[in-house]
């Protein structure tokens, strides 16, 4: 299997609606995916608020062979469902998704406080029985913590197969995040990596200045993208690396140095690591959007957070910012419309503390 992967998370909408994915663009994007040989989907019963599953139906199940694509989908446990709620959703996935059989099937985000959750509700014993069903081929968890938890949990839970891992160039080393030291775990475990967020939300994509030059002066036309996905496809233990595409000519992109993958070489490691150090996001946030989609005040948070980091990257940019602030706010509400309840702090896989955050958005751009 081809190591790139297509992330259906920030798939192309109309009129800034999440739930109103534009299933033309999709097709399109698609099928030249799949024509270059690619054949892995990541989805997730969240995404799209549950839309991202049922385009996948559209967009491919319904239109390729079944033994010519390889899907996957993750059950939540942010909601807290008991062993009722986890059939209902698996349930759910299956429906949207118009599949008789998902190929991966994860535990969606899991980190110390919901893995034991996770044991308390019998989420591990639910996914063995599925699989010994036949409903899944193949099971694991998505994973947002250090990787003294993922020890923890490879070790409690050998019987997971696989673990999907946020990994790019500026977390390999970040004390947070701890890319490499999670990836580490995962290969002392023999656990193969999909990889999430290669290119952090997309911030790798469009990197401050400095960065870009870096990237450029060695390869003038490699996009700033392709570094992102071949640092990470490069990493022995990586079986799949996922793109979250939005456009057809970032899928053009991705497959062209995706198909026949070059590893990273060591001269552009240095470039990478170099890269990193001006590479500073005041909110790093990945723009997944967990956090929007239980806010009561509608409010666009990673819109509103990437108009704060394209002001930090350059100050005289602080009136380009503020305007587009004022065209976000058009279409959901203010950052001081923020009541604090803080459920996008519950459903944030960073670990923001998003309220506060808002707070520092609004002294600044409002």
């Amino acid at each position: 299997m081809k190591k790139l992967g297509f992330g259906l998370m920030r798939l192309p909408c109309v009129g800034g609606d999440g739930k109103n994915i534009d299933l033309e663009k999709v097709k399109e994007m698609v099928d030249l995916f799949m024509s270059k040989g690619f054949t892995y989907f990541d989805t997730a019963y969240v995404y799209h608020g549950g839309f991202s599953e049922v385009a996948f139906r559209e967009c491919v199940a319904k239109r390729y062979p079944r033994d010519s694509f390889t899907v996957t989908t993750k059950l939540p446990l942010f909601s807290n469902p008991d062993r009722a709620g986890m059939e209902k959703m698996f349930g759910e996935s299956m429906e949207r998704l118009g599949v008789e059989y998902i190929d991966y099937y994860w535990l969606h985000a899991l980190n110390r406080g919901s893995y034991e959750f996770a044991k308390s509700v019998g989420a591990f014993d639910y996914l063995r029985e599925l699989k010994a069903q036949g409903k899944i081929r193949h099971m694991g968890f998505s994973f947002h913590d250090n990787a003294e938890t993922l020890d923890k949990i490879l070790t409690e839970q050998p019987n997971m197969e696989y673990v999907q891992l946020q990994i790019n160039y500026l977390d390999w080393e970040d004390p947070g995040v701890q890319s490499r030291l999670c990836y580490e775990v995962a290969t002392k475990h023999n656990k193969p990596v999909i990889v999430m967020e290669p290119i952090k939300g997309g911030s790798l994509a469009n990197p401050p200045k400095k960065a870009e030059k870096l990237l450029k002066d060695h390869n003038p036309e490699a996009s700033c993208a392709s570094w992102a996905l071949r640092f990470a496809a490069s990493l022995p233990n990586v079986m799949v690396v996922l793109s979250g595409m939005s456009e057809l000519w970032q899928v053009e992109d991705n497959v062209s140095f995706m198909d026949d993958l070059k590893p990273i070489s060591d001269e552009e490691r240095s470039i990478l690591a170099e890269a990193a150090k001006e590479l500073k996001f005041a909110i790093p946030c990945t723009a997944c959007r967990y956090c929007t989609d239980g806010c009561p005040m509608s409010i666009n948070i990673p819109e509103i957070f990437a108009a704060y980091n394209h002001m930090k990257h350059d100050i005289h940019k602080k009136w380009e910012a503020r305007e587009k602030y004022a065209e976000i706010i058009k279409t959901g509400g203010a950052a001081t419309d923020c009541v604090g309840c803080e459920q996008c702090v519950n459903a944030c896989p960073q670990h923001l503390e998003i309220p506060k955050l808002l707070a520092e958005c609004a002294a600044d751009l409002s």
